[in-house]
């Protein structure tokens, strides 16, 4: 009997064959498409909400979305009632607190929704003395400012005209500021002349040292920019030395102290030299004359015929060799006209 021949088999022990053939990498499929099919519905909707949030847009794009959005603002509103519960400042010193509200655009009571931070925080940085500002919004209701102010440190008037600077002197920008804004600013100190601005700060510094004499001065004059003279309330012109104003400044305050000296009737104070202490006293009004309307005695008249016992020369309300008093005096602390 003939043996039917046999067909090798293939092998499928070794992966080679139509069915046992040996996979590749090429026939793997990738990682992004092993994540593609696992997350097949989530893709599918997160492309249909950027089609429709696409199309959402470019709608109120193009048909405007104030009278589309109000109604559905003001149901959010009474859903939700976001309300401004409190508002809190710090850093103002200068700044109103009228100016601040009106800046912010918005009060306690009213609602979250229609407060805009970075339209307020732009109007806080355009008031008045205010360097920069922030604005944060809290879901508790509280809204907080925080003002970084650029304080002026004195008044600067030249040339006839006045303007607040820092204390290294420089203009610090008032940004539009109206009467009632300075009106904060009418105690500042005054200083005058050209040069005055960028060496008035330590002068003040030296007068902060001396309160019996800040208290009374009015301006600060710096004369031929080198030395300075004070000008007190009553009149009264301190002349100071050439950088030594801390110095004369407190010998002055030593003599108001123990002699009161600032409350005398003095015109000017000279302390321009540091050994010597020149005071001028102002000068008394002149009295009225006695001898006006006078009725002449035994056909004489008293104004050109001296009295008896009236030295020669006294005629014009002198006393001979004396002379009239002189309005100076030259003194010493010990010395100091009682």
């Amino acid at each position: 009997m003939s043996q039917r021949p046999v067909s090798p088999q293939p092998n499928a022990g070794n992966g080679t064959g139509a069915t046992g053939r040996r996979s590749t990498r090429m026939d793997r499929p990738s990682r992004i498409g092993l994540l593609l099919r696992r997350h097949k519905g989530l893709l599918k909707t997160l492309g249909l909400l950027a089609v429709v949030g696409a199309g959402g847009f470019a709608f109120f794009s193009f048909h405007g979305n104030d009278a589309l959005l109000t109604p559905l603002r003001s149901r959010l509103e009474a859903a939700i009632p976001l309300k401004v519960t409190a508002i809190r400042v710090e850093g103002q010193n200068l700044t109103s607190l009228d100016s601040i509200r009106t800046a912010l655009g918005v009060s306690v009571g009213d609602s979250m929704l229609g407060f805009h931070v970075t339209e307020a925080r732009q109007r806080l940085d355009d008031l008045p003395f205010v360097d920069h500002a922030s604005v944060e919004r809290h879901l508790s209701g509280l809204i907080v400012v925080r003002l970084v102010e650029r304080p002026p440190f004195a008044v600067w008037q030249n040339k006839g005209r006045f303007v607040l600077i820092d204390r290294n002197g420089e203009p610090v920008p008032d940004k539009g500021m109206t009467g009632k804004d300075a009106q904060a600013f009418m105690k500042l100190p005054l200083v005058v002349g050209e040069g005055a601005a960028h060496g008035a700060a330590e002068l003040l510094d030296a007068l902060a040292k001396a309160p019996d004499v800040s208290a009374r001065m009015t301006a600060a004059t710096l004369v031929g920019e080198r030395r300075w003279s004070i000008s007190l309330r009553d009149g009264t012109v301190v002349q100071l030395p050439e950088a030594e104003e801390e110095a004369a400044l407190n010998r002055l305050e030593r003599l108001q102290k123990q002699f009161g000296l600032l409350d005398r009737p003095v015109e000017v104070i000279d302390m321009r030299l540091p050994d010597r202490l020149t005071i001028r006293e102002r000068q008394a009004p002149p009295a009225p004359d006695s001898t006006q309307g006078a009725t002449p005695v035994d056909g004489h008249d008293d104004a050109t015929t001296p009295h008896s016992g009236q030295q020669p020369g006294a005629e014009n309300g002198t006393t001979g060799g004396s002379g009239e008093r002189s309005g100076r005096a030259n003194t010493t602390e010990e010395g100091l006209p009682a």
